[in-house]
This record gives C-alpha cells, sequence and structure tokens, in this order.
C-alpha cells in the first residue's frame, strides 16, 4: 500500500487536468483487467469479468482529481494571482510550496498585512521567484495550474502524512482491490473507476454510473476524523479500520450495503467503525441518483488536517478497507 501510493502521490493532477495521474493508473491497472478505457469526461474505467451465470454490476469508484489553484493574471512584478479549484483551506495552506503542471515551483503566499480570518483567493499570490511579468511568461500561462507539492512521509507506527492522500489513498484502495481479483477471479463484473472533477461538484462520476448502470456501487474516499484536538464530536478516528459510510450531507447511503458492510466486517474480523459525516459529501450522492439510481455504500478512510498542505492517515485503515470490499464483492 505504501509504495502504490508513493508512486500515485508523486503525479499532480488537479480537477479538469487528470490525464497525468489518469495515464499512470492506466498503466497499474491494464495489467489486472479485462477491458480499460476512458470515456468523454476523462473518467478512467476498467472491467474484471466474473464467472457467475447470474452475475451482477459492481462498480468500485475513487476519485483521482486533487484541489489546486489557477493562474488568472500576472502582475507587474511577476507575482501570479489566482482562482482556488475546489476547496481550499487558505489558512493551513499559506506559505506552503506549490508546483505546476509544467513543473514550475513557487511559494503561495498572502497579501502583506491580511489577517488569517480574512484569507480568501483574490488575498493570495504564488511567488515563483521572478521579478517581472516577462519572466513570469517565459515560465508560466494564464490557465496554468499549480498544486501543493506531493508528499509523503512516514510517521510512527503504520501512519503516514502528505498530500494528496484525498483521494490517492482511494485509488490505492482501488488498485489492491484489482491486484486481488486478478489473481482470484470475482463471481461479478467489476467496474474499476477512477472519477474526474470529484473535488468541483462529483462531476465525473455521474455520467460513468449511467453508462455502466451497476446493480451496486462502492466508493473509496477519505472522511474528516473526531480525534484532531478541538474537534466537534465525530465516530470517526485514524486507526479505527475502515469507515463505513451511513450519512453526509450530500447522501444516505443504501440501508441494505450498510448492513452487509457492517455484518461481513464482525464475521470476517475486520477493523472498522460508523461513519456520520455532518458536512460534506463524495462521489457516492451522484453514483446513487445516476440512471434509474442505484444500491450504494462508502468505505472511508479516516483523515486528519484534509485539503491542508498536509494530510495524515492510517495504512492500517486502508487496507481494512481493502478487505471489506473484498469480503463484499464476493458475498453479492
Amino acid at each position: 500500500m505504501l509504495k502504490l501510493l508513493e508512486a500515485l502521490c508523486s503525479v499532480p493532477s488537479v480537477s479538469g487536468r487528470e490525464h497525468a495521474i489518469r495515464n499512470t493508473l492506466c498503466d497499474m491497472i491494464s495489467p489486472l483487467c479485462d477491458e480499460v478505457g476512458t470515456d468523454a469526461l476523462g473518467n478512467l474505467i476498467a472491467v474484471r469479468r466474473g464467472t457467475a451465470d447470474d452475475r451482477k454490476k459492481v462498480m468500485l469508484c475513487a476519485h483521482m482529481d486533487e484541489i489546486g489553484y489557477l493562474v488568472t493574471f500576472l502582475e507587474e512584478d511577476g507575482s501570479l494571482r489566482l482562482s482556488g479549484v475546489g476547496g481550499i483551506h487558505w489558512a493551513a495552506c499559506a506559505y506552503g510550496s506549490v508546483i505546476s503542471e509544467r513543473g514550475v515551483r513557487g511559494v503561495l503566499v498572502p497579501e502583506d498585512g491580511v489577517k488569517p480570518a480574512d484569507y480568501a483567493a483574490d488575498k493570495f499570490i504564488i511567488d515563483i521567484g521572478t521579478s517581472s511579468r516577462e519572466e513570469s511568461e517565459s515560465l508560466v500561462s494564464v490557465g496554468d495550474f499549480f498544486v501543493s507539492t506531493p508528499t509523503l512521509t512516514p510517521l510512527y507506527g503504520r501512519r503516514i502524512a502528505g498530500r494528496p492522500l484525498d483521494d490517492r489513498a482511494g485509488c490505492a484502495v482501488l488498485l489492491s482491490i484489482a491486484e486481488h481479483f486478478a489473481k482470484q477471479p470475482p463471481k461479478n463484473d467489476l467496474y474499476y473507476v477512477f472519477s474526474v472533477q470529484e473535488e468541483v461538484g462529483c462531476r465525473g462520476a455521474k455520467p460513468a454510473s449511467y453508462a455502466i448502470a451497476p446493480d451496486y456501487a462502492l466508493v473509496f474516499d477519505v472522511t474528516g476524523t473526531g480525534d484532531v484536538k478541538g474537534a466537534k464530536p465525530m465516530a470517526c478516528r485514524v486507526d479505527g479500520g475502515a469507515a463505513i459510510k451511513i450519512k453526509d450531507a450530500s447522501v444516505i447511503c443504501h440501508t441494505e450495503v450498510v448492513e452487509t458492510l457492517g455484518r461481513l466486517a464482525k464475521e470476517n474480523g475486520i477493523s472498522h467503525q460508523a461513519e456520520i459525516l455532518p458536512y460534506g459529501g463524495t462521489d457516492t450522492s451522484s453514483i446513487q441518483m445516476s440512471g434509474f439510481g442505484c444500491r450504494v455504500g462508502a468505505l472511508s478512510i479516516p483523515t486528519r488536517y484534509i485539503h491542508s498542505g498536509t494530510e495524515l492517515l492510517s495504512l492500517s485503515d486502508a487496507e481494512a478497507c481493502v478487505s471489506l470490499a473484498v469480503a463484499f464483492c464476493d458475498r453479492i
């Protein structure tokens, strides 16, 4: 799992510009599946055919995009004005290093004198070290994307910190599931979907789900925790196991799927916990409401400091998601 994350986190791919991470994921998953393709919006869809006569279609989804910054204007002094792509925690990202899709490095900084309470996109610039617009124009153009510089650092035990763990951790879970079923053919048809533009409105998963028309779906993403100092009470914690989503601000998961996941976790001794997130949302909601609807659930990886310059999670929780998803796909 750690090696997968090291490979995936090193590839910057902001929402709308997922081609680099898509190519990496395509190379990784192609040997594990029967069919691999890309739809019009850019979702990567890989299929592993099942062996049962009455097999179902099971969609397993993780988004491959990340939050970032879009260059909107070049100042006379060479600094770059920007617009946020996705939900940016400006205070947490301030003074962090960034890198563009062309490999240009810089620092994300607020204007001098702006208080943290007033942080917003129009109060920030990216400083790439130039002294004039002409110098910057040789390196950057309006419309270029930047992201926080990718990092990955092992911590105590099996915890890691870095970015963009949201949602390269989900992509690593999906690849691990594919590795399992490459060795042991599934009963049902499995559709591995690496979706685009989740961070800007869960856009990619909807057309992918509409085209597949799955009988069941599971979504893999990160979720907030209640074990951060000063956090509001929440049952999810790092190292608590796979988080079985019951509800977030955008979805109420299918009761049958939630109950099945809970039962399988107990039967197989898989570490798990319940997730009720009072904010946010994932591709789960888009899949649930696409076409004629779908029985959908989600397995989340509890993560601290989401959408900041550095996120933190446990590899054990991610691996518990893999084990539980494999059991689910075998049981349907």
